[in-house]
């Protein structure tokens, strides 16, 4: 039978495990180790990211209402609900954060119908969108108003429900 040996003090300690003189040897990175979690339950982090994702998902769809010349009513349900579950993913179960998320779901819709406005006149006139929409922003506004009819609170009404949901979504 043979007897084993202690290790001598040259020979390494495996990695994270104590060396021999009682300092800790730094871990070994590991793919998909210890990874900190996304911080939730923070309400500014949820309100800041579902006004982003206002912003975002409202440009989009004015991009692609103005590029079609038409809205659908599926793209403000994923306007909607893009803001909500970016605001409840980040933020928590907070009770306010459906309720912005809803009210940032219908400026979001707005502006993508102001800038569908500003695509659709700008290939009309033969000017940028962007001039449009920034230089003449008061005739976009006119515009809208002129060119508004039941879909148009429809397609609000979808955004901002959509929102509310997708804030309680994402906290599930």
């Amino acid at each position: 039978m043979s007897q084993s040996t202690p290790p001598s003090e040259q020979s390494t300690p495996p990695s994270g495990a104590a060396s021999t003189d009682g300092a800790a040897a730094a871990p070994a990175p590991v793919l998909g180790g210890d990874v900190p979690a996304p911080a939730r339950g923070n309400v500014t982090l949820g309100l800041v990211a579902s006004l982003v994702a206002a912003l975002v998902a409202g440009g989009v769809y004015g991009g692609v209402a103005g590029a079609i010349e038409r809205e659908i009513g599926w793209a403000a349900i994923g306007v909607g609900f893009l803001v909500g579950f970016a605001a409840g993913k980040l933020g928590g179960r907070n009770p306010v954060l459906p309720v912005v998320s809803a009210l940032l779901s219908l400026g979001a819709v707005y502006l993508g119908q102001l800038l569908a406005i500003a695509i659709i006149a700008g290939k009309e006139l033969k000017v940028s969108a962007s001039e449009m929409f920034f230089d003449n922003f008061g005739l976009m506004t006119d515009a809208w108003s002129a060119s508004k009819d039941f879909m148009t609170f429809v397609f609000f009404a979808l955004a901002a429900f959509a929102a509310f949901a997708g804030a309680k979504k994402a906290t599930e």
